[in-house]
Formats: C-alpha cells, sequence, structure tokens
C-alpha cells in the first residue's frame, strides 16, 4: 500500500494531508503568526540574576524576558552524575548580568509569563535526537523489545565518534531504521549543532541561532517513509526550497518530491477540504449505513457506534459484528485525522458473542497500529466500553479551525424560540411589579418575535390586559435565538 503526501502552502499557513488507500488519513496545519518558539535556540543576554528564586530573566529579542531556573541549567549539576539527589550548583556562581549563553526554548510564552529556556540543547532528527551536552544514548519507550533496543544502542554507539561528547536518544522510526539512515541522521545532527555554534560566535546576544523546523521541512524529516509513494507540493517557490533542504539533510527522499503544477487546487483535487468540514462535524456516515457520534469535551472524548439503516447479514448479531468491524477502522482514522488525544471512550454495539468481541477488539488494534503518535487500549469494561488513552501531541484540529459559539457559548444547542418567549413574558412581569414605564418595549431576534406574533399572540395579550400597560415587539436583525432585551418607554 501506498501513501501520497500534499503539502498546501500559502503566506498565511501551511496545510499536510497525509493520503492513504484514497483516504484523508491525517492533517497538520501550521499558522505563520501563531508558530511557536519551542525547539528554537537563541543567543541570550542575562538581564536579571534572582539568586532567591535561583532563577534568571535571559533577554532572547521577545517581548518579554525569558525565564531561566536553575535546574534547566546544564553547568548546575556536577559532573560525577545527575541524578535527583546531585546538589546543584548556586545560580548566582553560574551566571552574571550581561553573561551571553546559548538556551533553548522549552516552554512557549503563556499569557504573561515570559517563555521558559533550559540550557541543555537537544535537537530533533528524523531517527535520533542529539544530545550535544550528553553522552548518554537513550532509546525510545516505545521499542519494546529488548533485543531490539540493544541492537539500535549498539548501532548508534559505533557511529559515536572517539572524542564526541554529544549523545543521543533513538526514536520510534529508528526501529527498522537501515545502517545507512541512522549514520545520514547523525550527519544532519552534527552539521545543525556545528552551525549553531558558529553562529553563537558571531552572532550579538540576544540573536536566534537556530528555528525548529517549519511544517513542510518536517514533512521530509518525519513523515516520509518506504510506502511514501510522493510528496506534492502546490508553491513553486517553496518546492525549490524543499529540495534544497533535502538535499542537504534528506537526500533519499528527493526522488519523491514533486511540485504539482495542475489547474484545480491540491487539496479540491484529492477532496481534503471537504474531509476537513466532516471532520469538524459530529455525525460519521460509514459506508455500511452505520455511523459515528463524536463529542469532545475539556475531560475527554466518547465516540458513539450505531447501526443506523444497515440491515446486512443473516441476523441482527451479525448485522451489529460488520458494523463494529467498519466503525474500527473508521474510528481509528478519525483519531489522526481530527488528532484526539488525551481519554477516549468507544462505545461499540454490545455484542453477545465473545469471539465477536475479540475480533472487534484485534481488528480496532490493527487499526491503531498505523498511528504515529503513542497511544494504548483496554478491552471491553463490564459496561462494553472500549478505553483509549492516546497522547497529546497538539491541539486537535477543531481547537486550531473553530472557537467557541458565541450563540450557544459551547453548550452545543440553544433554547427554543418558545422557551425564550417565557422567558420574556416572566422578566415583564417582574418589571412591572418594580416599575411603572408608560410601555414595555420588546426588542428580540426575528424567529421569537414571529413566535410572539403567531402561536404565543394570546399570552402576550393576556399578560398586558394583566399587568395594564401596552406591550409593542422590535426586531433585531443583530441578535441571536436567544437574546433579547426590554425597554421601559
Amino acid at each position: 500500500m501506498s501513501e501520497n503526501l500534499l503539502i498546501n502552502i500559502t503566506p498565511q499557513e501551511t496545510r499536510v494531508a497525509l493520503i492513504f488507500q484514497g483516504a484523508v488519513q491525517e492533517l497538520h496545519i501550521e499558522r505563520t503568526l501563531s508558530r511557536g518558539l519551542v525547539g528554537n535556540v537563541y543567543l541570550g543576554k542575562v538581564v536579571r540574576v534572582l539568586p532567591g528564586m535561583q532563577s534568571a530573566f535571559i533577554d532572547i529579542g521577545l517581548e518579554r524576558a525569558a525565564f531561566l531556573h536553575v535546574a534547566d541549567i546544564w553547568d548546575a549539576r556536577s559532573q560525577d552524575g545527575n541524578g535527583s539527589n546531585t546538589p546543584l550548583t548556586p545560580i548566582e556562581k553560574l551566571l552574571y548580568d550581561g553573561q551571553s549563553v546559548t538556551v533553548q526554548v522549552v516552554k512557549d510564552p503563556i499569557g504573561t509569563k515570559g517563555a521558559r529556556l533550559s540550557t541543555q540543547v537537544s535537537i530533533a532528527g528524523r531517527m535520533l535526537v542529539y544530545l550535544p551536552q550528553d553522552s548518554h544514548i537513550g532509546i525510545s519507550q516505545r521499542i519494546e523489545n529488548e533485543a531490539e533496543r540493544e541492537a539500535l544502542r549498539n548501532k548508534v554507539k559505533a557511529l559515536q565518534q572517539p572524542d564526541e561528547k554529544g549523545g543521543f536518544i533513538v526514536r520510534t522510526m529508528a526501529e527498522d531504521a537501515s545502517d545507512q539512515d541512522l549514520k545520514s541522521d547523525v550527519e544532519y545532527l552534527r552539521r545543525t549543532w556545528s552551525t549553531i555554534t558558529q553562529l553563537a560566535k558571531t552572532r550579538p546576544p540576544s540573536s536566534l541561532l537556530h528555528q525548529d523546523l517549519n511544517l513542510a521541512q518536517r514533512v521530509l524529516r518525519d513523515f516520509v517513509n518506504e510506502e511514501t509513494d510522493s510528496i506534492q507540493v502546490d508553491s513553486r517557490e517553496n518546492h525549490l526550497m524543499l529540495v534544497e533542504f533535502g538535499k542537504t539533510y534528506t537526500p533519499s527522499v528527493l526522488p519523491k518530491l514533486q511540485h504539482y503544477t495542475g489547474e484545480r487546487p491540491l487539496f479540491d483535487l484529492y477532496g481534503v477540504e471537504e474531509e476537513i468540514e466532516k471532520a469538524l462535524g459530529r455525525r460519521v456516515n460509514l459506508k455500511s449505513g452505520g455511523y459515528l457520534i463524536i463529542d469532545q469535551t475539556e475531560a475527554m472524548t466518547t465516540i458513539d457506534v450505531n447501526t443506523g439503516s444497515f440491515v446486512a447479514g443473516r441476523n441482527f448479531d451479525d448485522t451489529i459484528f460488520k458494523t463494529n468491524l467498519e466503525a474500527a477502522h473508521a474510528i481509528a482514522r478519525q483519531l489522526r485525522l481530527r488528532n484526539l488525544g488525551g481519554i477516549i471512550i468507544l462505545d461499540i454495539i454490545d455484542m453477545e458473542n465473545e469471539e465477536h468481541k475479540t475480533a472487534v477488539l484485534a481488528e480496532l488494534n490493527k487499526a491503531l497500529s498505523r498511528d504515529r503518535t503513542k497511544l494504548s487500549i483496554s478491552g471491553f469494561s463490564a459496561l462494553g466500553l472500549v478505553e483509549v488513552t492516546r497522547k497529546r501531541t497538539r491541539e486537535s484540529l477543531a481547537h486550531v479551525l473553530c472557537e467557541t459559539c458565541p450563540a450557544c457559548v459551547g453548550k452545543g444547542q440553544v433554547k427554543t424560540a418558545r422557551t425564550i418567549c417565557y422567558e420574556i413574558l416572566r422578566e415583564l412581569l417582574r418589571e412591572a411589579k418594580q416599575f411603572n414605564p408608560r410601555e414595555f418595549r420588546i426588542m428580540a431576534s426575528q424567529v421569537v418575535v414571529d413566535m410572539f406574533l403567531e402561536e404565543e399572540s394570546q399570552h402576550l395579550a393576556m399578560l398586558g390586559d394583566f399587568i395594564g400597560k401596552p406591550i409593542s415587539l422590535q426586531v433585531e436583525n443583530v441578535f441571536h435565538q436567544e437574546q433579547y432585551d426590554i425597554i421601559l418607554m
């Protein structure tokens, strides 16, 4: 099975879609205005050391000074060990006002807080993460086979130079990597670190030394694998930039990199725009006629499987089984497409047959095995639910593209026009008991005013007679259904 990567680039944002088996499997969006700083390396200038807090403020050229704690200073640890019990050298013995220091952003600025920094730099490659100040070799926890872990450790050790101070963390993608892939990644990381150290000697304080790769570049570094058939870019200028980047850092992917020159927009050609719209909805239709209902909340995401109009199969149990099997693949795709993280509860349709349960769970595990993000799956609970936990690596698609509805304020529903009419009648009665105006005027949306003029006209007239004051109606087109105002004339 081959997969295709589509890169749509405009000045304001970059969008990447991964197409597998003719369907959109993943969407990645990076906006120019909101691109994070995490991973960036700066030549900072110490503006203030705070011995009482064992911290320092560092100017890295941003609006607010960044924050560096002594625990994030590599030189604060003694050279004979890095354990948590190792005493730290006081920050006032390590830093002084006006000093230049190479730092990396580990946390973006939030609200009034500046960025969080560390002096221990790490540079991510495709297979490895380079630690220039630490000779340690670590292996990703997702690589569970002990023999494989040891083999990878030995391969990376063999690539280390005799006088090299730096170490590496082996990423999950390196599990099936060839010796040449690992060697290429090591060379890329060494070149990057060499560039950083050279710039630190020539650039003035508060300068950016290294910026983490943009989304298009990360596609070449992280997304491409043996199954990738093509990488299509719809921008000529950025295609040339990616070619230059690929020549230096990822030469093996260059034959797959193509400049798309078709008349139709690239995302329209592959139906990506339509898939984005679908991925923002609650309901996901299955080919069989069944459907999923996806509800995303602050605490968790729930996915409910329904048979809908699907009636195939020899009996009802067979229909349920086939719906659940199809739903397993749809659920796995939706998790990737919407980038849902945290706790995810799957309400699979109840099955009596234990063999059916085992088969559905196995199919779900198989479908989720393609996910790049770390996750775990539980078996069926006593209530027939399956719990999935998926690591949050970035904001979900809905959080990137949407905001809270101003009409329902995030409830997902609005009060009916009749409910609002009754609220207004109660409010009028309260107002009439406190005030004695010449007239009451109701300002409301068109649908509420129409309800008063038609189905609720009798109740409005009865209230007018009861309070002994005339009541007039005025349409406010800018009001949504739940908004209204009562004017005392």
